[in-house]
């Protein structure tokens, strides 16, 4: 449920995350992803998780996308910010890509971002294969998500199990009560883990997914089938496999591979996710799987209700699985780091100013900023003009800043808000609230025809 929405139940409030995660085989995005995101779900998303195999990543093209975002971010960029979303960071190795997007509203709670990767295809030299993750602390709780791309084909189900325990053993964090991934208070491991369906012929595959019945299938799925001799899966959750396997498939159709090499259906695109031990309580209802662990008076649930599979997109070999889950938990952190205040009507045609307060330590730095971003931005870079915070010293506790920003406002109107930028925290750690920058004089009037609508 949206935090906004939820009643407050002993202090608590659910958090709406939803998940996509989908190997795109190289391809260009489609022309539209909002049935992919659920846009006009309710209630309404406060955190996307978005999780990509293999973007495009020849050497010139991968080169490119790090000086420009690249089209897959850019599409789901435009399709966010106009919802109030913001891309709070991102992660790229080679063509693995890892999305985080947040509501405005979040952004001051969502502290300590880190991200990380590692190689393990082709001897870990290009990174064709591997895992990239992000960390961070949400309203105090520590949250970790692991986008994986392991080694591909049937018989290499072990070889996908030393991959991943790999990475979990590599990936590294400086942050001294979560250095690892499995230190986190809730991890959510997905990505195209390419584990495949074992034993059946073809025949039987093809007509028990023709049938809808999946279940026949459960047993022989090598992931299932690993989580009864592998410790560290069963400390891992998953939804129950109710949709089709989501590889592999003619592109731009519901047929599975007709080439020449009849690739087998599987389910190899999945999202799994574990709270830190100790389990008190597992449920499992109407599709919908709960977990929770106590710490100390801050206990967590993660209860998934939603996870298939869209099958109307055929840009790839594979089909996307979403996963939609709320977050229930009670905050540790409530207050922002700053507090941003507006002086006075602002426009072009004057100086403007604007306050700010520290509020509560943190590591700020002179090269701390303030930008003024129009409502509908989508990054923390995306801002019209911005100001240096104060620029002799670090503000101290409760000192009230105040600083000017001269001629370099936006001349038409529009409503904005202002964002503090953390050089050491690499976010936006607070923002003022919503106010109009009025029409400049200066503006530069359209002339209209005689019917009203523009020359």
């Amino acid at each position: 449920m949206s935090a906004q929405n939820v009643g407050s139940r002993g202090g608590h409030q659910a958090f709406r995350l939803h998940m996509v995660t989908w190997n795109v085989s190289t391809a260009e995005p489609p022309a539209d992803v909002r049935t992919l995101l659920q846009l006009d779900s309710q209630p309404a998303t406060d955190l996307y998780v978005i999780g990509l195999q293999e973007v495009n990543a020849t050497p010139v093209q991968y080169v490119s996308d790090l000086i420009a975002e690249d089209s897959w971010s850019l599409l789901f960029m435009d399709t966010l910010a106009p919802m109030g979303y913001i891309k709070v960071t991102s992660v790229r190795m080679q063509g693995l890509l890892l999305i985080l997007f947040a509501k405005q509203a979040h952004l001051p709670f969502i502290r300590d971002i880190q991200s990380t990767y590692t190689r393990t295809g082709l001897f870990g030299y290009w990174g064709n294969k591997g895992g990239v993750s992000v960390r961070f602390s949400f309203y105090g709780h520590m949250l970790c998500f692991l986008n994986c791309h392991l080694a591909a084909h049937m018989n290499y189900a072990l070889q996908r199990m030393d991959e991943f325990e790999y990475i979990l053993d590599t990936q590294d964090f400086d942050m001294y009560n979560a250095p690892n991934v499995l230190d986190h208070k809730v991890v959510f491991w997905f990505g195209d883990l390419n584990f495949r369906i074992a034993d059946h012929g073809m025949h039987f595959l093809r007509s028990s997914i023709n049938n809808g019945r999946f279940n026949l299938l459960w047993d022989r799925d090598q992931l299932t089938m690993m989580k009864k001799k592998e410790p560290i899966l069963q400390e891992f959750e998953e939804g129950p496999l109710r949709f089709k396997p989501t590889y592999k498939f003619d592109r731009f159709s519901e047929t599975y591979d007709t080439s020449g090499k009849k690739r087998k259906p599987a389910w190899t695109d999945r999202i799994l996710w574990r709270i830190k031990p100790k389990a008190v309580e597992t449920e499992d209802e109407n599709s919908s799987t709960t977990s929770s662990v106590d710490d100390d008076e801050y206990p967590v649930k993660v209860m998934q209700d939603l996870y298939t599979s869209d099958v109307s997109y055929g840009v790839s070999d594979h089909k996307p699985v979403i996963g939609t889950f709320n977050l229930e938990m009670r905050k540790k952190v409530e207050t922002p780091l700053v507090t941003l205040s507006v002086d006075g009507h602002w426009s072009a045609d004057e100086n403007a100013t604007f306050t700010y307060t520290i509020l509560e330590n943190f590591e700020s730095s002179t090269w701390d900023w303030i930008g003024l971003y129009k409502i509908g931005f989508k990054s923390a870079s995306d801002y019209s003009t911005f100001a240096w915070v104060k620029d002799d010293e670090v503000a101290a506790n409760g000192e009230v800043v105040t600083v000017h920003i001269k001629n370099e406002l936006p001349l038409l109107a529009g409503d904005y808000v202002l964002g503090y930028y953390s050089t050491n925290m690499q976010t936006l750690i607070a923002f003022s609230p919503t106010f109009q920058i009025l029409e400049s004089k200066r503006a530069v009037k359209v002339p209209e025809n005689i019917n009203g609508h523009e020359k």
